[in-house]
């Protein structure tokens, strides 16, 4: 069923950041805002000529592209650069799962979880930046994905369940590989406070 691992990921990603993340995080009240928000979003459409639209990708792609509108012109350059790049394997992947689809060897959601996973660290060294790019890169991919199908005559709704079961897919998978990546200087702050413990202790 379409929609059901983007919702427990989502509601995951919430608890996390609302209940269990330090309160000190400077981006905790605004993830926990945003994901909550695009899970109520997740239910509204809207149509714009041949086009239909979801709510929570538009508001997606729009917070992305105000975390870039911060960042320095040289970055946002190479931010525009990197989503220009996942936006193109989005949706030549798509077209490939239409014209050749004996390539996909398992479950969709998973390979292409896995690709751009990939692909976002490649581009970004920041859990951030990973995050920015696969959001705004999907979600440009979606519009030139539903423009090529509805030249073939076939509709297509943008940021659907479908989309955002695989964009939350790549998030989790990022946020995963994030934490294996600092789970070095994580452990040694743990042990690091239990020895400082220990000293005063004795």
């Amino acid at each position: 069923m379409e929609g059901i691992m983007f919702y427990w990921i989502c509601w995951a990603f919430w608890v996390y950041m609302t209940f269990i993340l330090h309160k000190q995080n400077t981006y905790r009240l605004k993830m926990s805002i945003m994901v909550l928000t695009v899970i109520i979003l997740s239910n509204y459409h809207f149509s714009i000529g041949s086009f239909e639209l979801h709510a929570s990708g538009i508001f997606l792609l729009v917070v992305s592209y105000v975390f870039y509108s911060q960042e320095k012109l040289g970055a946002i350059f190479y931010f525009f650069i990197c989503s220009l790049i996942v936006s193109i394997a989005y949706v030549t992947f798509h077209l490939f799962e239409i014209f050749d689809p004996i390539w996909v060897i398992f479950k969709k959601e998973w390979m292409m979880g896995i690709c751009f996973g990939y692909l976002a660290i490649l581009l970004q060294k920041t859990l951030k930046g990973r995050l920015l790019i696969i959001v705004s890169g999907t979600m440009q991919g979606e519009f030139l994905y539903a423009y090529i199908l509805n030249k073939l005559q076939f509709t297509y709704s943008v940021g659907a369940l479908a989309y955002l079961d695989i964009c939350s897919l790549i998030a989790a998978l990022l946020a995963g590989w994030s934490f294996l990546e600092n789970a070095g200087s994580i452990f040694q702050n743990h042990f690091h406070f239990f020895e400082k413990a220990k000293q005063k202790s004795s």
